[in-house]
């Protein structure tokens, strides 16, 4: 007798038994969990489809997927890429504007009221020997002034494109408010510098009609006078702007008054508690004494210690609060009489400034006026005036490379003046290598006075959350704050309410662009 054979049920597929595992369709212990919303889609098209053209889909995707992600890697790379070329142009650029500075400041200072001169003598003798010497070397001169303006221009323009980007990337605090200055000051000297550059382009045109003995070599000098009186007074103008702005910044400052006045009842009140306090402890030490004297009452002697103890401890702390405040007193008179000094600093070198392009202005209009009616400039007015505007100018700039060179030496051969608080000073530089540094006119200085009160300013200002901030009074705090306010780094100018204002001020992420900020107001008017 032959054994039954038995039906053998054929495999069931996997999104067969799937189906079957689905919560709520029954199955016993076939039941699982609930799947995931894409593990669900999968299995439905797999038991459409099948499993080869499932599997293709889900690779299809993938492929997708991963050039999306590729093309999105690229474009961010390629954005980095750019602003990095960006970056390194601007940099280079700024390095040669400053390397072609010095041989600029001669030009202006020296050989164009030179070539100016003799250019007059020439026209009046009418030695065309000469004129033609003097304006070959005029066009030399214009041709090394267009070269430094036009570099400076195109870097200044970069650069203001780069902090207007750092303006919208931070929309409010210390980091908006720096950004969107040197966006707004970078795009003035832009437009003053492209104006400068075509004044340059004139000078340079007028030289070539001199040299070529051309025609209109008469109408060219007008033209370049014009020119020149035009961006001379509006660099007049500029001046004169920023010097009304550190005035207004200087008597903000001056309306604070002196701190050791402002805080005198602040200061009374602290060393009252320090009084109170050391009589405290003194009190304190006699009962202790005459309960150790004193026969059965020695119970009370550990209370007496403990009490001795506490208060010993509560004079000790009224009279380090007593010395932080004058501490405070002290840096915080320091940082505004050096803020105010840095504003009439400002306002000095640009009403000098300012008065030599004024100068340079009215110059320009003499040379064109006697270019338009008796030949070319045999008036001596329009080269005098020229003279004495480049030499205003030629002071300030010399001025400003003398302190920019001796800052550089402080920092490499006194490293320990400036050093921030609790941060080993550099090793000292030899004087040799000091005067190297400093002649490096292109390098900024990274740790001078002007840091350091910054660093001050802020460690007045900050909230008890900074380190080396939790013992200033409320008081301090308050009067540092309103300096802040005083030097237009207030919450107006960072776009925000005074509460979230002062939340930045204790907030350690911020530290830095704070330190930063107040940098830039304490040099800017």
């Amino acid at each position: 007798m032959s054994t039954p054979m038995r039906r053998t049920a054929p495999p069931r597929s996997a999104a067969a038994l799937a189906r079957v595992r689905q919560p709520g369709e029954g199955g016993g212990n076939l039941r699982a969990p609930a799947r995931r919303p894409a593990e669900r889609a999968f299995l439905d098209l797999q038991s459409r489809v099948g499993n080869r053209a499932a599997a293709a889909a889900v690779q299809r995707a993938r492929d997708t997927g991963g050039e999306r992600a590729a093309e999105h890697g690229a474009a961010s790379a390629g954005a980095k890429k750019r602003k990095n070329y960006r970056d390194r142009i601007a940099g280079l650029l700024d390095r040669f504007k400053k390397n072609l500075e010095p041989i600029d400041t001669f030009v202006k200072g020296f050989q164009n009221p030179t070539n100016a001169a003799f250019t007059q003598q020439a026209t009046a003798a009418a030695d065309a020997g000469l004129k033609h010497s003097a304006a070959a070397s005029g066009a030399s001169a214009a041709s090394g002034n267009l070269l430094t303006e036009a570099a400076g221009t195109v870097a200044g323009g970069l650069d203001a494109y780069k902090n207007m980007k750092d303006a919208r990337t931070h929309p409010t605090g210390a980091g908006h408010h720096t950004a969107k200055k040197k966006a707004r000051t970078k795009g003035v000297d832009t437009v003053v510098g492209a104006a400068g550059s075509g004044s340059y382009s004139a000078a340079v045109a007028k030289e070539a009609t001199k040299i070529q003995k051309a025609a209109d070599a008469a109408m060219a000098s007008e033209a370049s006078g014009i020119a020149g009186a035009t961006v001379g007074a509006v660099k007049g103008v500029r001046s004169a702007v920023r010097v009304g702005g550190a005035a207004r910044k200087y008597k903000e400052v001056k309306k604070l008054g002196d701190p050791h006045l402002v805080h005198a009842g602040s200061l009374a009140r602290l060393n009252e508690s320090r009084e109170q306090a050391d009589w405290a402890a003194a009190r304190a030490y006699v009962a202790l004494d005459a309960y150790w004297k004193e026969e059965g009452r020695l119970e009370f002697v550990s209370e007496a210690v403990d009490t001795a103890w506490e208060a010993m401890g509560e004079a000790r702390d009224a009279a380090e609060s007593l010395r932080r405040a004058e501490r405070d007193i002290e840096k915080l008179s320091t940082a505004q009489g050096y803020a105010k000094k840095k504003q009439l600093v400002k306002i000095g070198k640009e009403t000098v400034a300012g008065g030599g392009e004024s100068t340079k202005a009215v110059a320009g209009v003499v040379t064109a006026v006697a270019a338009g009616t008796a030949g070319l400039a045999t008036n001596p007015v329009g080269w005098g005036l020229a003279g004495a505007g480049a030499g205003l100018v030629l002071g300030v700039t010399l001025y400003k490379a003398l302190r920019a060179a001796t800052k550089r030496y402080e920092e490499v051969h006194h490293p320990e003046r400036w050093v921030p608080e609790g941060e080993t000073p550099a090793e000292a530089a030899s004087r040799k290598e000091s005067l190297k540094h400093a002649l490096k006119f292109w390098k900024k200085v990274s740790k001078g006075e002007r840091q350091a009160m910054a660093r001050e300013i802020y460690a007045l200002a900050a909230g008890p959350r900074i380190p080396g901030s939790g013992g200033t009074t409320a008081e301090m705090r308050e009067s540092a704050r309103a300096l802040l306010t005083a030097l237009k780094s207030g919450p107006a100018q960072h776009k925000l309410d005074p509460e979230a204002w002062a939340q930045t001020l204790d907030d350690p992420a911020k530290t830095a662009g704070w330190i930063k900020e107040i940098a830039e107001q304490l040099a800017s008017g």
